[in-house]
Formats: structure tokens, sequence, C-alpha cells
């Protein structure tokens, strides 16, 4: 079923049903990422194209490419485009982010996004129906393959950033450092004050030095189970 949802200043995102639809995760992202004011932006794997578009909504002057590998959700991530006349600001590509280098040359972009799949295929995790698997388990590709794709595709002093399963951390940073990914923020997600995470933000400067900003941690509920003022600001787009 499909049905579209508003968003802030008369944006909208058309969801369905059967694919992986907008949430808590692309919306933090969204808001941690830090592109620069003109700067040209890649999300892969890009879905519906949510994260794109709460992108160019957080941040006037980008641009943003997204890369899809699944047609249909392509499709609709283009539907989403010309939903919210975002043509001059937002592009769709379908292709396979493992073929990065076949698709773009090396550092044709200031800032990468990536909400990769968490899921390892010996998890036992298993989402219903085969465009919300790739979404959420490593079928189609991991995070390692993203980072890789990342650290190809981001110009020297670009950076990237990641939202990922706490439990994970440890690979990603790993995989980053592999690739000449340097992390110099990260930031947990709690859902209140007394639960371990239950995602972490990273971004990453290529061709950095060391040295890493973790940053106070984003709880998304008081004790009471009533939501946090940042955590409202930031689905609301509103000051905090």
């Amino acid at each position: 079923m499909r049905h579209t949802d508003k968003l802030w200043g008369g944006f909208a995102l058309i969801q369905d049903d059967s694919f992986f639809k907008l949430g808590q995760d692309s919306m933090l992202l969204s808001a941690f990422a830090a592109p620069p004011v003109h700067g040209k932006v890649m999300d892969l794997g890009c879905g519906n194209g949510a994260l794109g578009v709460l992108l160019c909504v957080r941040n006037a002057g980008i641009t943003v490419t997204g890369l899809e590998i699944q047609p249909e959700v392509a499709a609709l991530a283009q539907e989403n485009v010309e939903l919210n006349q975002l043509q001059q600001r937002m592009t769709v590509m379908q292709g396979d982010l493992k073929q990065h280098k076949s698709l773009f040359q090396t550092g044709s972009f200031d800032y990468i996004v990536c909400n990769p799949p968490y899921f390892s295929q010996s998890s036992g995790f298993s989402a219903k129906g085969r465009n919300r698997l790739a979404a959420r388990q490593e079928s189609e590709c991991n995070a390692t393959d993203a980072v890789q794709a990342a650290a190809y595709l981001v110009k020297f002093g670009g950076r990237v950033a990641f939202v990922y399963r706490p439990e994970r951390v440890v690979e990603l940073i790993t995989d980053m450092r592999r690739y000449q990914l340097e992390p110099k923020r990260i930031r947990f997600v709690h859902q209140h004050a007394q639960a371990v995470p239950s995602a972490v933000l990273i971004e990453a400067r290529r061709g950095s030095a060391p040295g890493v900003q973790v940053m106070p941690p984003l709880l998304v509920c008081h004790g009471d189970g009533t939501q946090t003022a940042e955590y409202r600001a930031i689905y609301h787009k509103e000051e905090f």
C-alpha cells in the first residue's frame, strides 16, 4: 500500500509498505550529517530517497545523488524527487555501490551518507519481503562494501557519515581506518538514560590525523516516556 507522509515546509514523502520506509535512523542521520554549505552529497543505498530529501530540506545549498540497487525502489525515490520539485538538486541513479569505480570518478563528492544493512546473514534476523531484506540484512551488500565505496567517492579531506548498530561499531571503525577514513565524531543514541545504546552515528574524514570527539548521548525519551526536546526538534525541524 502506498501513502504520502508530510515532512516540513511543504515537503512530503511517498512511501510504500512493500519497501523499507523512513525510520528513526535516517531521520537522526539527516540531523547529524554536516555537509558543506554548497557540498555535493552522495547517499549510498538511498532507498526511497527519504534521507536525500531530508538532507535537501535541512541544507538549502547542497546537491544530492542517491544510489540504489533495486530498480523499483530507485523509481520510488525518483517519484519523491519530483513530488518535492528537487530535480535541480537531487538525482537518483539505479546501480550497485559495489561497482562504484565504474559509476563515478574517485573523489567526486564532498560528503557521503549511508544507512547500511545492519544484520549479517548469519544473525537470524529476517525481514519480510525481498526489498525490506536487502535494506536491513547483508544480502546485497554489507557495511564494508559501503565504507570502501565511500572512501573512493569522497574527496581527500571530505567526510562520510554512517548510522549503525552499536554492537558492531568496532567492525565499522576498523573498516573505516582500513580505507583511510578517520573517525572524527561519534554519538550514541539511547531510548532513555538507563538504556544501552540502540544506534551509533559516526562521521569520519578521509586522510585525517587521529582524534575523535565523543559527543554527549542523544536521548529519545525522558524517564517518564515523554520525548526529549532535542528528539522532538529533530523530528519537527525546530531549533533546539
